[in-house]
């Protein structure tokens, strides 16, 4: 297998990399930019609305976590069966039957009025999450070979930018529709129109249709036998914990400091503003370097310094706080990812090495929010749960030294 990697520390496809986008290039591009959108508002909208929907449905500080938490442990024991959904149906019908379960877990949330339906509606929907976080990647690894930080970077953007767009809009849904339900299910709308955008475009075979199909014949080997699979998914689950702890605890947070419920919105949402932006552009200034590690520890740093604020300055200049801590976690979620995927030039060993580092790292992240909940309920406070997700940054820091370039050569 390691000729498979050994080509994977040096740029590929180098004379591609010089030539313009074509309009079908942009055009599948838009694709992965208004599916990443709806990847997150299930998880965001939650969040300014929490109080409310735990008013009205008695959920308790733990069981209102779970909203968070079920999604993500969904996404990832979801990506560990990517390969079988492969192999069955493709990866363009599998991104479709995706998109199919948030658009129908949102609406649903129109009519969900007890924390079991809501939890039902988080579970499906996290499912569909993890079949397009899982499959979408292997196919920009084949239409975009040369390009792919830049891909991983408009994916991760779009995702970032969802996200923003859920906490900034569903209370705002919320209270022009005097329903907090309404704030909810209005997402199934973006779902709906993303898969109609993805069947047009994928109405006619391609060639990359032809090399999805040869995918499904791939032969495998066991990365749960491999440390490093384990390695990047426990990495990618601990940097994300911190994304899904501020999603899920942020507002309540700045709403228990006399913040309104709109405005702690608009602050996770500003989050999420330089999230996108780090998402893009930390992956296209590391696309020159073969070592990615300088770049990794740039957006943990970043972390560190957001949760530094928090912890011990959290009156003063909020926004700069959520916006450094923003910038750190972006641009580490893309470029962990692309870091995977730089471990083989094989797009098919690339692609269930990312479904394997998601579907560790998503069910790692959903514990943070948990606990971070947990340590709110005991302590009355949520500095307790910054302090965690602090040492976890700093414990991934000194992980990061581990993913030198000559290690991707090794790991098969």
């Amino acid at each position: 297998m390691n000729s498979h990697s050994s080509a994977s520390s040096t740029p590929t496809h180098a004379n591609d990399a010089s030539h313009a986008l074509t309009w079908r290039d942009a055009s599948w591009l838009c694709a992965i930019i208004v599916i990443g959108i709806n990847l997150r508002p299930l998880l965001t909208s939650i969040s300014p609305l929490m109080t409310t929907i735990r008013d009205a449905t008695g959920l308790s500080f733990y069981g209102a976590s779970l909203l968070t938490s079920v999604p993500v442990v969904a996404m990832g024991i979801g990506a560990f069966g990517a390969g079988a959904l492969t192999r069955s149906i493709g990866e363009t019908r599998g991104v479709a039957l995706g998109l199919l379960a948030i658009a129908l877990a949102c609406g649903a949330r129109w009519a969900a009025a007890s924390g079991a339906a809501l939890l039902a509606t988080a579970a499906l929907a996290g499912v569909g999450v993890a079949a397009i976080q899982a499959l979408l990647p292997v196919v920009m690894k084949q239409r975009f070979p040369a390009r792919v930080p830049l891909a991983m970077g408009v994916f991760s953007a779009s995702i970032m930018g969802g996200g923003g767009l859920g906490a900034r809009l569903s209370p705002w849904v919320s209270g022009a529709m005097g329903s907090w339900h309404a704030g909810l299910a209005v997402w199934a709308v973006p779902a709906l129109a993303a898969l109609l955008y993805w069947l047009g475009l994928n109405r006619r075979p391609s060639r990359a249709a032809a090399a999805q199909a040869a995918l499904r014949h791939a032969v495998a080997f066991p990365l749960w036998r491999k440390r490093r699979p384990w390695t990047l998914g426990l990495y990618f689950g601990i940097v994300n914990g911190g994304y899904t702890s501020l999603v899920a605890w942020l507002p309540a947070f700045y709403q228990q400091r006399g913040m309104s419920v709109a405005d702690s919105g608009s602050l996770l949402a500003s989050m999420t503003v330089f999230q996108a932006a780090s998402a893009l552009l930390l992956p296209v200034a590391a696309a020159p370097f073969r070592d990615r590690r300088p770049w990794l520890i740039l957006g943990l740093s970043a972390q560190l310094a957001g949760f530094l604020g928090l912890i011990f300055w959290p009156g003063v200049a909020p926004s700069m706080w959520i916006g450094v801590a923003g910038a750190g976690l972006g641009g580490t979620f893309s470029l962990t990812l692309v870091t995977a995927m730089d471990h083989s030039a094989d797009h098919r060993v690339a692609g269930r090495l990312v479904a394997f580092t998601q579907g560790v790292g998503f069910v790692v992240a959903a514990i943070a929010p948990v606990f971070a909940g947990v340590l709110r309920g005991v302590s009355g406070s949520f500095i307790t749960a910054w302090g965690m997700l602090l040492v976890g940054v700093a414990g991934m820091i000194l992980v990061s030294f581990l993913f030198s370039p000559r290690s991707y050569r090794e790991w098969e």
